[in-house]
């Protein structure tokens, strides 16, 4: 198989799309009684908002983390759009932990609880929820617009991503179910600057690479869904840095590799339909996981996101 076959899939963009339109299903409330009335239990308003959302269907059967991830994002940003400050803030910061493998035959239901929200800042918890149990948790804060001190890293030097190979010249002929879906199902186009380890590790033991990447068609005029969306491609190849410094490839039979945690910090506005150079590296590998951090620039040189995920990355002898 060496084509996209588009008569049996919708576009990758559309379904993109489709999966983080949330859509409101009820409220609930969190009540916490204390023996002695002790306001340090206060837990913010105690209404909890609920969206429910479609999973995209994964050759393994499990939910990419990344869509997780962006979900819960758009489920927080809907409850601070609706809030004191409408429309004027925006997503600074996430934290999250990937607590159990998803279904990505089932829809995944989000209960967004509004923690705070204060002068300039806020905050929200989420659970994305299959079958009655937790898959993710995700603590969000949101800011309005700021002036302070400013500065930044400097974008490394990096070919032009349109002379890059794209992921289906690399890997489209390989007649298997996740090489396809990687080549051609994938909303998110990602080309490496040093070679990719789709099936062979990197020549050099390095702990570090450089991987443009961006929407592949024009998405709305929204900023929470480019910041969405750029949440959800940070969670591609953040690892792939730990797999380099070790010379493995994801093709490795050996290898037993999972998400554990992802957090990433919002700087600057950014489209995440224009290219983002992800400079990543891996500080750091032992226990069983290895740390992936990443800086994320606008092609123009502007720092517009960082990111930070550990894995969990077993090698079975």
């Amino acid at each position: 198989m060496t084509s996209d076959d588009s008569t049996e899939a919708p576009d990758p963009v559309v379904d993109l799309l489709d999966t983080l339109d949330l859509q409101p299903a009820g409220r609930a409330s969190v009540h916490v009684e204390s023996p002695d009335d002790s306001p340090e239990l206060d837990l913010g308003s105690g209404r909890v908002d609920v969206f429910e959302g479609r999973s995209q269907p994964m050759p393994h059967g499990r939910v990419f983390g990344g869509q997780v991830l962006a979900q819960c994002l758009v489920a927080a940003g809907r409850t601070v759009a609706d809030g004191p400050a409408e429309n004027a803030r925006s997503v600074h910061s996430m934290h999250g932990y990937f607590l159990r493998p998803g279904d990505s035959t089932q829809p995944i239901r989000f209960a967004v609880e509004r923690m705070r929200d204060g002068r300039s800042f806020s905050a929200r918890r989420v659970h994305a929820l299959q079958d009655g149990k937790v898959i993710m948790s995700v603590i969000l804060s949101f800011q309005d617009e700021a002036s302070g001190l400013d500065h930044q890293a400097v974008m490394p030097a990096a070919p032009n991503p349109e002379r890059l190979p794209t992921t289906a010249q690399d890997i489209g002929d390989i007649d298997h179910p996740i090489a396809q879906h990687w080549a051609y199902r994938r909303a998110v186009d990602i080309r490496h600057v040093e070679n990719p380890i789709y099936i062979e590790p990197g020549a050099q033991a390095a702990a570090n690479q450089n991987v443009w990447m961006k929407v592949r068609d024009r998405m709305p005029d929204d900023p929470l869904l480019h910041a969405a969306a750029l949440a959800y491609g940070s969670d591609y190849t953040l690892l792939e840095s730990a797999l380099r410094r070790h010379r493995l490839a994801w093709s490795d039979p050996r290898l037993r590799a999972a998400s554990l945690d992802h957090a990433m910090w919002f700087h600057r506005p950014v489209r995440a339909d224009e290219w983002v150079l992800y400079q990543q590296d891996s500080p750091s590998a032992s226990g069983g996981r290895g740390l992936g951090m990443g800086k994320m620039f606008a092609a123009d040189g502007t720092l517009v996101a960082t990111v930070a995920q550990e894995g969990m990355l077993r090698v079975k002898e």
